[in-house]
């Protein structure tokens, strides 16, 4: 039994892996192929929340139905669509059918978590590892999977370019052979999720009455962390990582190498402020750490496009990323925390959910603040004061509330 454990969760963070890297291997030519297929920068903002809104309702259906239905069932399923997706990208430049693919596939333009892989991911490792090591491997998770997005957007950008200059590729054929590897990053994790074992699959109900789409007890403390997930999450989609790729290629005339070998150390710096969350959730507390690491994050981020020149802006984003994300594993380990254990993938997919429907809006805001030169910075400011006000509303709705491990 206990191996069987040991291979579930290796597994899982290699599926982690693998999912990271194919999100932020597209992410710094995502947009950039768009605009190669005549589409604009509004045009992108508003494909971006078309992907985003189809990603809410296919992760609702798939999480909330997940413990039911068996969660490798429904992470085998996510994979599919995520194929389903990258192929429909690949194969046709049709506004349409590509919003098609967009709603009804898995795709990710920010280079961060999207679909119901993350949701049952959560719920899955909660029930194979003990509360006190819980943060602890949520942390790891996070690291290795920042790792991953930033040796994929290495990986990404460097490819397109070098396609281009070293061997006369055209840009679209370039940034065709970066979908075709997200696709192929798809293939791999369905094979990778049919190796799970039975031990990842929810423990069988007690008898709970009241239960909605997954969700008994626990509903009216999901409910407002997901109304302050949305907030968030509405501010993050204002910066998505295709989004800013397009910004410094607009505003520095970057090239996608360059763009991506920043996003390498971003994304590092921001897998190691990941690790540092926990020594610091132990002394100071889960929601403590969230917050309180959270606000400098932002005010570094409203620093960036004020910045006279691009060195500076570039330093402004890494002190931003690295310290960026201590906020994400202590904010998945305390839904995790809060919940009954029949409920975690429902609510982690809740709260998922919540993050998805808050960001769909912002990328097309994005886009038109994009399309306006004396605008394209607007997006920072949104972002930073929007994020400072959902850390302050957390702390006071959620500071008394105590996970089990803090309790005792």
């Amino acid at each position: 039994m206990v191996s069987s454990f040991k291979k579930d969760i290796r597994t899982l963070f290699i599926t982690r892996i693998v999912r990271m890297f194919a999100y932020g291997f597209l992410s710094v030519v995502l947009a950039l192929y768009l605009t190669e297929v005549n589409l604009s920068a509004a045009s992108i903002g508003v494909l971006f929340t078309v992907t985003l809104a189809g990603d809410a309702g296919i992760t609702l259906w798939l999480t909330a139905n997940a413990d039911r239905l068996g969660r490798r069932r429904m992470l085998m399923a996510g994979t599919l669509l995520m194929i389903f997706a990258g192929a429909g990208f690949l194969l046709t430049r049709d506004p349409w059918l590509l919003a098609i693919a967009a709603i009804f596939g898995v795709l990710s333009p920010s280079g961060n978590e999207i679909g119901p892989f993350l949701s049952i991911e959560q719920a899955s490792l909660s029930q194979l590892i003990a509360d006190e090591t819980r943060t602890k491997v949520f942390a790891w998770y996070n690291l290795v999977g920042s790792f991953a997005t930033a040796t994929g957007a290495l990986c990404g950008g460097w490819l397109a370019q070098g396609l281009q200059t070293q061997a006369g590729w055209t840009a679209l054929d370039a940034y065709r052979l970066v979908l075709a590897g997200y696709v192929a990053a798809g293939v791999l994790l369905f094979i990778s999720f049919a190796q799970l074992g039975k031990e990842v699959e929810a423990p069988v109900s007690s008898g709970n009455t009241g239960v909605k789409a997954g969700l008994h007890k626990s509903r009216a403390v999901v409910l407002k962390l997901s109304g302050l997930f949305a907030l968030d999450a509405f501010a993050g989609g204002l910066i998505v990582q295709s989004m800013f790729a397009l910004w410094f290629k607009m505003r520095w005339g970057l090239d996608s190498g360059v763009i991506g070998t920043i996003f390498f150390g971003a994304n590092v710096l921001a897998g190691f402020s990941a690790l540092l969350a926990v020594p610091m959730a132990k002394k100071f507390g889960l929601i403590n750490t969230m917050v309180f690491t959270h606000i400098p994050s932002n005010v570094l981020l409203i620093l960036i496009p004020l910045m006279p020149t691009m060195p500076l802006a570039i330093v402004m984003l890494l002190l931003r990323f690295s310290i960026s994300q201590m906020d994400v594993p202590t904010r998945q380990s305390y839904t995790m925390a809060v919940v009954d254990p029949d409920e975690r993938s429902a609510a982690a997919g809740f709260t998922s959910i919540a993050r998805s429907v808050g960001a769909m809006l912002s990328p097309s805001l994005a886009g038109v603040f994009l399309g306006v030169p004396g605008l394209i910075s607007m997006p920072f400011f949104l972002c930073g004061g929007i994020k400072i006000v959902y850390d302050l509303s957390l702390w006071r709705a959620f500071s008394t509330v105590k996970p089990p491990e803090e309790n005792a």
